[in-house]
């Protein structure tokens, strides 16, 4: 009968340390020792492993080599190095490489068994996540959407469903939802062999802003000693993307609107038309139509850009993306930044789901960066949640956390608004009553540390 156990394979040249591992992990693992890297290689050339543990410093091959010989393999095992305090640059070498993480020697168990559960969290959310992108018929094509919730769903149907045509793209949404990185799927699966190429109108004045989407000849005007090509060119049989078209000047406006009627233009000084089969898509976190209304934007070109709108909702409207989110980013901040952290508790990831983010996606990663950051543990806990966050009047509409109190006499009724500090003592009340009046119990239901919820209640004469 085939073993529902994961495979681990352990390399090192240290027996007691090998078969310690060995005889520790067994009940977990379908456990496979090598004594040295080169039995690792052969190894990883005839079978499939899931998680691989490896010294760094071995006879014949070192755990490099043996990171390269499990990263060759499909699927990609999940491999953790070992190294000695004064080794640890070769280990982050190893993680940048391609390994998950690394533990000092001599090894310390429950740090091991921690960095481990870590990994396969990780290598879960990753499976679970490729599972639902090939459940939307985007496992390769909209590799970088993470998302989940209904609204994004029907957004990707979207984007498979125009990207194979020519049609213009508009992009509206508040800033930091992800506009460009919809841009960049619409171009991955549009089946054009030429370069996604970006360009944030707002950053640029108007003068320099035209020269660089339609070129310029030599001679053009001062400064201009030789012919340049505009980014219409740059991105023939592409994708141009142009961020913050609300904020380009009204001659540019003008230009632009020739380009999209004729599929031709001139560099600046030049006579020459030139054709361009790029394809446009625009983003805004404007509304265009009430520019339009104002004069400020005209109404032709709104027309041509607008053909297909594709709206990017809120993150406080996404919720349900929130935690994936979080994790995603947690992954990705820890092995940056090497830091041996697991997750995150359910009162930390309840008060990011009740925040209101209104820079969205971009400042939930700023914000998980700081957390991890100056996390001295090895999990984010409510005591990492930025104080701006913590201290938010009001919540997202709609949200209650899992360990929220119910509607009681004492508690919040739905829709009231209290303060953050009456909200707060009010569940730590609640979580006492649940926890029979043990303090460890309602601080782990909490997701705060024992001294923390020691500190609320003095606080608040509890």
């Amino acid at each position: 009968m085939k073993s529902s156990k994961l495979k681990l394979l352990i390399c090192d040249d240290e027996r007691n340390t090998r078969d310690a591992l060995a005889r520790f992990f067994r009940t977990r693992f379908d456990v496979t020792t090598a004594e040295d890297g080169i039995t690792g290689i052969n190894l990883l050339q005839r079978n499939n492993y899931d998680l691989i543990l490896t010294d760094m410093k071995m006879p014949g091959a070192d755990g490099l080599c043996v990171l390269d010989a499990a990263l060759k393999n499909d699927p990609k095992p999940t491999c953790i190095v070992f190294t000695a305090y004064g080794s640890i640059a070769t280990a982050v070498t190893a993680v940048k490489r391609g390994a998950f993480d690394f533990v000092t020697k001599p090894v310390n168990l429950d740090q091991l068994e921690i960095v481990i559960d870590r990994a396969l969290e990780s290598r879960k959310l990753k499976e679970e996540n490729r599972q639902l992108k090939q459940k939307l018929g985007t496992e390769t094509d909209l590799s970088n959407i993470i998302a989940k919730s209904k609204v994004m769903q029907e957004i990707m149907e979207t984007v498979k469903q125009v990207a194979p045509t020519r049609s213009t793209i508009l992009l509206s949404g508040e800033s930091g939802t992800g506009k460009e990185v919809i841009a960049k799927a619409i171009h991955k699966i549009s089946c054009r062999n030429g370069a996604f190429i970006p360009i944030h109108c707002a950053a640029l004045p108007a003068n320099l802003l035209e020269s660089e989407l339609f070129g310029y000849e030599k001679g053009a005007f001062t400064g201009a000693v030789d012919q340049k090509p505009g980014r219409f060119e740059l991105a023939d049989n592409g994708t141009l993307f142009l961020d913050e078209i609300g904020e380009i000047d009204p001659q540019v406006q003008v230009k632009l609107l020739r380009v999209l009627e004729t599929r031709s233009f001139e560099r600046i000084g030049g006579i020459e038309s030139l054709e361009t089969s790029a394809r446009l898509i625009s983003a805004t976190n404007r509304d265009l139509k009430t520019m339009v209304e104002n004069g400020d934007f005209r109404e032709d070109l709104f027309y041509r850009l607008d053909v297909v709108n594709i709206k990017l909702p809120p993150l406080r409207d996404r919720i349900e993306d929130i935690p994936i989110l979080v994790k995603h980013f947690i992954d990705e901040f820890a092995a940056d930044n090497i830091k041996n952290i697991r997750g995150i508790s359910e009162g930390a990831l309840a008060a990011l789901c009740a925040y209101s983010w209104p820079g969205n996606i971009r400042e939930l990663r700023n914000c998980i960066e700081r957390m991890i950051v100056l996390c001295r543990g090895n999990s984010l806990e409510i005591d990492n949640v930025p104080f701006n966050i913590l201290n938010q009047k009001g919540s997202v509409a709609g949200y209650r956390p899992k360990f929220m109190v119910k509607n009681t006499s004492t508690a919040p009724q739905q829709g009231t608004s209290l303060d953050l500090d009456q909200n707060e003592k009010l569940l730590i009340i609640k979580a006492l009553e649940e926890c029979g009046g043990n303090r460890t119990k309602a601080a782990d239901k909490l997701g705060i540390s024992r001294r923390t919820l020691h500190r609320r209640l003095k606080e608040y004469n509890l």
